[in-house]
C-alpha cells in the first residue's frame, strides 16, 4: 500500500499547504504530480526530501534533448544477447569435442530474454512499492517523450522490450511520481491531463526567511535581513536571469562563515555576487550600477 499520509515537509524542506495538498492528492489517486515554476523554487527538492524523510527508495531520471522511453523505461541488450548466444554454440561444440570446461555467460540464459532487459528508473520504480520517481525538467526532452508516456501513465504498466514481460502496478501501489518543468516548452495537453498539476510561485520575503532558517538556523538575523533586501532588489531590476532561492542559499553559505559585521559588509559590497548573477550582461549591468552609485544598494538596505 502506497504511503498516503499528508506530508508537510521536512527539517530541510518547506512545503507550503497548497503544494502539500497537490502532492497528497497525486499519491492518493496514484497519479504523477507535475510541478512547474521558476528555476530554484524547490521543485526538484520535493521528491528528494520526501524520499529521504521517509527512508524510501528513490529513482531519478534527468531529462535532456536526447531523452527517450528506452532510457527511461528499459532497453534490450542486443550485444550481450548475441555474445551469449555465440558462447552457447561454442560450449555445445566443446562438449562434442569432450572438453569439460565451459565459457561463462555470467548466469544469463539466451533462452530467457528477460535476462537481457536493462531496466531504467521507470521500470525499477514500478517494480518497487513505496518508491519515489523523479522525472526532472521534462520540458527539456523532445516533444515525443511525454507523448510516449501517455499509455504507461494511464494504464500503470510498462511492456518490456523483446521479452514482452509486463511490469504493472496498482493504483494503491503506484510509486510517488514527481515531474518537474521550467516551462522552456509547453507540454502536450494530453500529458498534462494524466497528472495532478501545481505551479510553485516564487517565495515572498517571509517564506524565504523560513526557507533560510531551515537550512541555516544559526545565521544572524542581521545577515539575513540585509541579504534578503539585496536579493529582492536584484530580482526587481529586470535582469536577464533573476537570482533564485538556491543561489541565495549559496551566497549565505559563503558569507555566514564571517563575523556578523564582516558578513553584512560583504553583502553590502556585493562581494561574491557571482553566486547570484549568472550572465555576463547582468554582471556588467550590476557593475555599472555600482560604479554609478557604489552605495545605492547599501543605503537602501541599511535604511530598511
Amino acid at each position: 500500500m502506497a504511503l498516503t499520509e499528508f506530508w508537510t515537509g521536512s527539517e530541510k524542506y518547506l512545503c507550503d499547504r497548497d503544494l502539500a495538498q497537490a502532492f497528497h492528492m497525486a499519491r492518493v489517486l496514484g497519479m504523477p504530480l507535475l510541478i512547474e515554476g521558476e528555476p530554484g523554487t524547490g521543485k526538484t527538492e520535493l521528491p528528494l526530501q520526501y524520499a529521504a524523510d521517509n527512508n524510501l527508495e528513490l529513482f531519478v531520471y534527468p531529462t535532456g534533448s536526447k531523452s527517450n522511453v528506452d532510457q527511461f523505461v528499459a532497453k534490450f541488450d542486443h550485444v550481450k544477447y548475441l555474445r551469449d548466444s555465440q558462447i552457447e554454440i561454442l560450449n555445445a561444440q566443446r562438449k562434442e569435442e569432450g572438453l569439460s570446461t565451459r565459457l561463462s555467460t555470467g548466469g544469463r540464459d539466451p533462452e530467457k530474454l528477460e535476462d537481457y532487459v536493462i531496466k531504467g528508473p521507470a521500470a525499477k520504480a514500478y517494480s518497487s512499492p513505496n518508491s519515489v520517481l523523479l522525472i526532472d525538467e521534462i520540458d527539456k526532452a523532445p516533444r515525443e517523450f511525454p507523448n510516449d508516456l501517455l499509455y504507461s501513465l494511464s494504464h500503470r504498466k510498462f511492456i518490456m522490450p523483446e521479452s514482452g514481460q509486463i511490469i504493472e502496478v496498482s493504483e494503491e501501489n503506484m510509486p510517488a511520481i514527481v515531474i518537474t518543468s521550467n516551462r522552456e516548452q509547453e507540454l502536450p495537453t494530453a500529458f498534462k491531463g494524466r497528472c495532478i498539476y501545481h505551479y510553485i510561485h516564487f517565495p515572498e520575503t517571509n517564506t524565504m526567511r523560513e526557507i533560510i532558517t531551515k537550512h541555516y538556523p544559526k545565521v544572524e538575523d542581521k545577515i539575513v535581513d540585509v541579504a534578503l533586501d539585496i536579493f529582492y532588489q536584484l530580482r526587481k531590476i529586470g535582469l536577464e536571469r533573476a537570482p533564485t532561492t538556491r543561489e541565495l542559499l549559496n551566497w549565505l553559505k559563503y558569507v555566514k562563515k564571517f563575523s556578523t559585521q564582516e558578513a553584512v559588509d560583504k553583502i553590502l559590497k556585493l562581494e561574491g555576487i557571482g553566486a547570484l548573477i549568472k550572465t555576463q550582461t547582468d554582471l556588467q549591468r550590476i557593475q555599472k550600477m555600482i560604479l554609478k552609485d557604489k552605495d545605492d544598494f547599501g543605503r537602501r538596505s541599511t535604511a530598511n
